[in-house]
């Protein structure tokens, strides 16, 4: 993690400096604007990577800047080769050389436009990069982000080396540590999924190759970045790499899917896909996973929720943190979506119940209100996940978990699907629901989230999720327990953990009032005291005779 490591802490921070001081102060833009930058430089990497192990293994490469580009505006142009661009000259170890009025012109009217059309004018990646602009307005900015980028890479460089990190994850924690710049939840309750709570549910739900796997609120693709590692690291497992260690949240993951046969790399790419409402989110989303090795990333703009996405048992694994306290226009609200409600964060639950393959399983974060509300849309969404579903688990987890965005308490949801929406339930599908609190995730709970010693509960969750076996006995006053669907049948389905952990209450023994009164008079005047005095005197000592007067 960044934390561990200043002098990269550092230069990202000189970067934000940066760009604040050159003008760009909105966070958003400042993210989406270095993001550019990144995607520029390691778009470039990548591409000498692959071409150098193409040189030593003998595969066929083509690199993504051998030959000519012709800009989109002249290619309907009568002899558009005259415009024709040497794609060499593209590359990031190529202009970062230019002058800094050319580098500027080069970037913004060349470089940029490239990058919109990496993929082909006709894909995913430059449908939702058309309105995307490059605004660094001076070229005294762009000499200096370049700069301070190509001294975070070789501080990345450097750690993989030395410390034999994988040098996707120390990028990853450098993009995180740019998206934790926006400190604060957007209007729809919108806000960041610490990393290591997505390594947790990812480990929890085991996807697999061939998995459909969704999320219907990406962001920036974390989840579905964390399904792509998590399946990644097992084919490494089972392809008998080099032991791979655990990062620092006792989770072992890498990114590196080299090895993997062409077919197997693309299947793993076509199975994840991402939607989100806010354009921006998707931009950086798509560069996210495209940074990361998955070169045909799906990540679509999309409201779930509305009449407009029809998708319906499509998936075999959702994960999601979807936005919180949000609402959404009633009347655009997908008619097969059936609670009597605008509250996003019961809504995307009953659409992702539905987006289900039946078999298929969810994992979401929702606040833990949802547990207990007591209206009639809270009710029927736990009841139809304790009916139709296989309510696995309820994990809740501690208020800090998402600050600096929002100290709201959270709870993780794990179900699978069992019964239809038109299915009629001859037998709820749980039979008992495993309750474990989260008391840490391994880092301090205040603004600063503070790496501390050990795992927190992570690890112990995952050992004690896939080690489970049902009970019906099992002492509540522990960390975690099973309750049956009866006694949440009688609690209104009521999922919230206190409503049937036990507390503990210790019997204490104190000692008589006189000697306790005895104890504190000798620390006030020692052994010897002249009691008539010191009631005479007054202050504390004579009221404390007093009150040995009174209890006799």
């Amino acid at each position: 993690m960044l934390q561990n490591n200043p002098e990269l802490k550092g230069k990202i921070d000189q970067l934000w400096d940066k760009f604040w001081s050159g003008g760009i102060s909105n966070p958003l833009t400042a993210i989406e604007q270095i993001t550019y930058l990144l995607f520029m430089k390691r778009i470039d990497e990548l591409d000498q990577k692959k071409q150098a192990d193409a040189e030593w293994t003998g595969e066929p490469y083509t690199s993504k800047f051998e030959g000519t580009w012709i800009p989109l505006e002249y290619r309907n142009q009568e002899n558009p080769e005259q415009y024709a661009i040497a794609k060499q000259s593209l590359r990031w170890s190529e202009f970062k050389r230019m002058q800094a009025e050319e580098m500027l012109n080069h970037v913004q009217g060349r470089v940029f436009p490239f990058l919109k059309d990496l993929n082909g004018a006709e894909s995913n990646f430059s449908h939702h990069m058309k309105n995307a602009v490059f605004i660094i307005p001076k070229p005294g900015l762009l000499v200096e982000a370049v700069k301070t980028i190509d001294e975070i890479f070789e501080v990345m460089e450097r750690d993989c080396q030395e410390k034999g990190q994988a040098f996707q994850d120390i990028q990853g924690d450098v993009y995180e540590m740019l998206l934790s710049e926006i400190a604060t939840a957007g209007k729809n309750g919108q806000f960041r999924t610490p990393r290591h709570v997505i390594k947790l549910m990812t480990e929890l739900v085991q996807p697999q190759l061939g998995h459909r796997i969704a999320d219907p609120a990406c962001g920036t693709g974390g989840f579905l970045l964390g399904a792509y590692q998590y399946i990644v690291t097992q084919l490494a497992k089972k392809a008998g790499a080099m032991a791979l260690p655990p990062d620092e949240d006792g989770f072992i993951r890498t990114s590196v899917a080299a090895g993997l046969t062409e077919k197997v790399q693309g299947i793993l790419q076509s199975c994840l896909s991402g939607y989100d409402i806010d354009g921006t989110m998707v931009r950086l989303g798509l560069m996210n996973l495209m940074m990361h090795g998955i070169d045909q990333p799906k990540i679509d703009y999309k409201d779930t929720l509305s009449k407009s996405y029809t998708q319906e048992a499509e998936y075999d694994v959702l994960m999601a943190n979807p936005p919180f306290t949000g609402s959404i226009d009633k009347g655009d609200i997908n008619e097969h979506l059936t609670l009597a409600t605008t509250k996003t964060e019961l809504l995307f639950v009953e659409n992702i119940y539905r987006l289900l393959k039946k078999g298929g399983t969810a994992c979401v974060i929702v606040p833990q209100g949802v547990l207990f509300g007591s209206g009639k849309a809270f009710k029927n969404l736990r009841k139809l996940l304790v009916e139709r579903c296989d309510l696995k688990a309820v994990i809740t987890m501690p208020s800090g978990v998402f600050k600096p965005y929002a100290g709201v308490s959270t709870a993780i949801l794990l179900f699978t699907k069992v019964w239809g929406p038109q299915d009629t339930v001859t037998q709820p599908a749980t039979e008992q629901v495993w309750f474990y609190e989260m008391a840490s995730d391994g880092y301090s709970l205040d603004d600063k989230r503070t790496k501390q010693e050990g795992y927190g509960d992570l690890q112990d969750i995952v050992a004690r999720f896939h080690g489970r076996k049902p009970e019906t006995d099992r002492d509540r006053t522990q960390q975690y327990f099973f309750v049956p669907r009866a006694d949440i049948e009688a609690e209104d389905y009521d999922l919230s953990l206190s409503r049937y952990k036990q507390d503990v209450f210790e019997e204490v023994a104190y000692d008589p009032p006189g000697v306790i009164l005895a104890r504190l008079i000798q620390a006030e005047v020692g052994d010897v005291v002249d009691e008539e005095l010191a009631k005479v005197e007054g202050g504390i000592v004579r009221e404390l005779l007093k009150l040995r007067e009174m209890i006799g």
